[in-house]
């Protein structure tokens, strides 16, 4: 035999107790508690600065000729993670405006038979050729992108 084993300094191992392996198992449950709880915090505090970054590398974007509006009509669609729009006139020009309202942030629709722009949340009504304010609780304008029509698609930039 050993000369440690013989010896008397030797520590026994102790068994766990009922009490050590409870103790463990609701250290371990409020762990995965507070990480449930606070992953979607930190995602919905992270999400303003990650759409800002993604609205940054966004320079333009290319509307395929299928998807491009009749005259007098509107189409929506992404510009980077933000809703905007797409108005084709009848007298065959091009606008393209970021939809969301500057008043609260609601999206904005658009009605010819009006000849603006409106949003339903609280009567704000844009302009449909300039994006300009004509009525409502909107502190400013729509901003507006560049278009340019070419090769059967129409290409919307950041002006």
């Amino acid at each position: 035999m050993s000369e440690a084993s013989t010896s008397g300094n030797a520590v026994p191992l102790e068994t766990p107790r009922r009490r050590d392996l409870l103790q463990a198992g609701m250290g371990a449950v409020a762990l995965a508690y507070l990480g449930a709880l606070g992953y979607p915090v930190y995602r919905y505090l992270a999400t303003p600065a990650v759409r800002s970054r993604l609205e940054g590398q966004i320079t333009s974007v290319a509307i395929a000729e299928k998807s491009l509006p009749a005259a007098g009509a509107a189409t929506m669609f992404l510009f980077g993670t933000r809703p905007a729009m797409l108005i084709h006139h009848a007298d065959g020009s091009w606008v393209a405006f970021d939809a969301v309202c500057t008043h609260l942030g609601c999206t904005v629709g658009f009605e010819p038979q009006n000849k603006r722009i409106f949003c339903p949340c609280h009567g704000g009504a844009y302009d449909m050729k300039t994006g300009d304010i004509l009525g409502g609780p909107p502190p400013r304008a729509l901003k507006a992108f560049k278009v340019e029509v070419s090769d059967g698609h129409v290409i919307v930039s950041r002006a």
